[in-house]
């Protein structure tokens, strides 16, 4: 019965409008869950780009009320949820429509929970801790990379801890995802290379993944086939909506398989980084990407060969270690095709941070999904390697 049990597969997603436009559609759907006042939250950088307007009108045009909540840092911190729960309810808001990258999709969520539960954001740390339904949820993501917009993540800052937490809930897949190319177009090549390779790590990390299936596999593939085959040049040609249309695709599919095969110890580690030194979590997941690779190969040598066909790797007639050498040359070589060289060192990361670092990482969820089991000590020498 346990072995049956263990072969059990679910497989959650929002609602999801794709599509240049889509975002257009925020104030229908507003209107159908029957907002009476609209919060609405993003950060500094995405209403300099001009897409909190954009949403503004929209919901303007729509006759809906809304009030604007933007104080949200890059990785967005349990203080900065707790003040936009206390406007939220401050303000009489019963719907939540969140634009930007990870952090504000992120920082929506926790308000979500708070405003429904009641209690500190940091007390839902880990998997299936709430209790109630949050408010409405209609996000629209302004990068092609972290997939919040599709997944049952939160990863929120406990700033005083320095570590992040994971809340990991059916709750917190949004109702509605407005995934729209068009908002990508102000990602700078930096921000692009670093949400693009995020979304290439998730969709390696959901297909070796132990939760992984059928049902995600498939998603897994195409985005490694969407992101190999378009991101090089999209960092080339950054105002062509078609291939920002086909990394963010990509990005979308990423996102269905990593939230439902959970992802492995390159996001554990970034986790643990991100959390620690305040490092964009993209970057971070590009600088392990590799090493982490290089440590699970020999536990799934052939889901790695199919990784390695998907990256176009020509592996016919290669044996283990070749495969393993050549998939290692095409992931660098990607991550140089898009500006990432550096290594953690670079910026700012010591030998004497990795015991910290490492005490942190393994109590990360993500490590629990990872193909090879992970010690401790395994991790310390990871982070080692990716100095």
């Amino acid at each position: 019965m346990s072995h049956e049990l263990s072969n059990l597969r679910k497989f959650v997603a929002p609602e999801i409008l794709f599509g240049a436009g889509a975002r257009k559609t925020v104030g229908n759907y507003a209107r159908t869950f029957g907002a009476r006042k609209v919060l609405l939250v993003s950060d500094p950088g995405v209403q300099k780009a001009g897409w909190v307007a954009d949403v503004e009108q929209t919901l303007r045009e729509a006759l809906i009320d809304y009030v604007v909540f933007t104080d949200v840092s890059p990785n967005p911190r349990s203080e900065e949820v707790m003040r936009g729960a206390a406007l939220y309810a401050s303000e009489g808001c019963n719907l939540i429509v969140a634009v930007g990258g990870g952090s504000p999709m992120d920082c929506a969520k926790g308000i979500g929970i708070v405003s429904s539960h009641g209690r500190h954001i940091l007390e839902f740390e880990g998997v299936d801790t709430l209790t109630v339904p949050i408010p409405p949820l209609i996000l629209i993501p302004t990068t092609s990379g972290t997939s919040a917009d599709v997944s049952q993540f939160a990863i929120i800052n406990d700033e005083f801890e320095r570590v992040k937490i994971s809340i990991v809930s059916k709750s917190v897949v949004p109702d509605v995802s407005l995934i729209d190319p068009e908002t990508t177009m102000t990602m700078d090549p930096f921000l692009t290379a670093c949400t693009g390779v995020d979304a290439l790590v998730h969709a390696i990390e959901a297909f070796v993944s132990t939760g992984s299936g059928p049902m995600t596999d498939m998603h897994a593939l195409d985005a490694i086939r969407l992101i190999n085959g378009n991101l090089a040049d999209l960092i080339r040609h950054p105002d062509d909506l078609r291939l920002r249309e086909q990394v963010m695709l990509g990005s979308m599919k990423a996102g269905l398989a990593f939230s439902n095969a959970i992802l492995g110890a390159v996001h554990a580690m970034s986790h643990s980084l991100g959390g620690y030194l305040d490092l964009p979590h993209g970057l971070c997941n590009a600088m392990l990407l590799e090493h982490v690779i290089d440590f699970n190969y020999r536990e799934t040598p052939d889901k790695f060969k199919v990784i390695a066909d998907t990256l176009g790797v020509d592996v016919r007639g290669m044996n283990s270690s070749e495969i393993r050498k050549r998939l290692m040359q095409r992931v660098i070589g990607l991550k140089q095709e898009v500006g990432l060289k550096e290594s953690l060192g670079v910026f700012g990361v010591n030998v004497s941070d990795i015991p910290s670092l490492s005490k942190n990482a393994i109590k990360d969820p993500c490590i629990l999904t990872n193909p090879r089991k992970s010690s401790r000590r395994d991790v310390e020498v990871i982070y080692e390697e990716a100095l």
